[in-house]
C-alpha cells in the first residue's frame, strides 16, 4: 500500500474514533469496542516494532476517557514517513513483505 493511500486510510480511522464524541450516549460503550479493533487494525497498517508499539498506544488512547481525541493513526503515518530515520522506513517494508 503506497503511503498516500495509508494516510488517507489513517485519517479516516481517527475520524472513526471521534464517533463517540459525535453520537451522545454511546460514547463510551463504542471505545470499549474500538480499543481492540484499532489496536489491530494498526498492526496490520504498520508491521514490525513501529506498529506493535502503535498498536499499544492506540489501544490505551482509546480506551481511556478523555483522551482518545489524539489521532493516534495519523500520528503514526507521521512518525514513519516525515519524522523517522530510513532505516524505520525500510524495517517496516521489510517485514510488510
Amino acid at each position: 500500500m503506497s503511503k498516500y493511500k495509508k494516510l488517507i486510510l489513517s485519517l479516516i480511522l481517527d475520524a472513526l474514533g471521534y464517533v463517540s464524541f459525535i453520537i451522545p450516549g454511546i460514547g463510551e460503550f463504542s471505545d470499549v469496542i474500538w480499543a481492540p479493533v484499532s489496536a489491530w487494525i494498526m498492526t496490520k497498517l504498520y508491521k514490525g516494532r513501529t506498529g506493535k508499539i502503535a498498536a499499544g498506544i492506540s489501544f490505551v488512547e482509546e480506551a481511556l476517557p478523555g483522551v482518545d481525541v489524539i489521532p493516534t493513526f495519523t500520528l503514526t503515518w507521521l512518525y514513519v514517513y516525515v519524522f523517522s530515520n530510513n532505516e524505520a522506513r525500510k524495517d517496516i517494508k521489510k517485514k510488510a513483505t
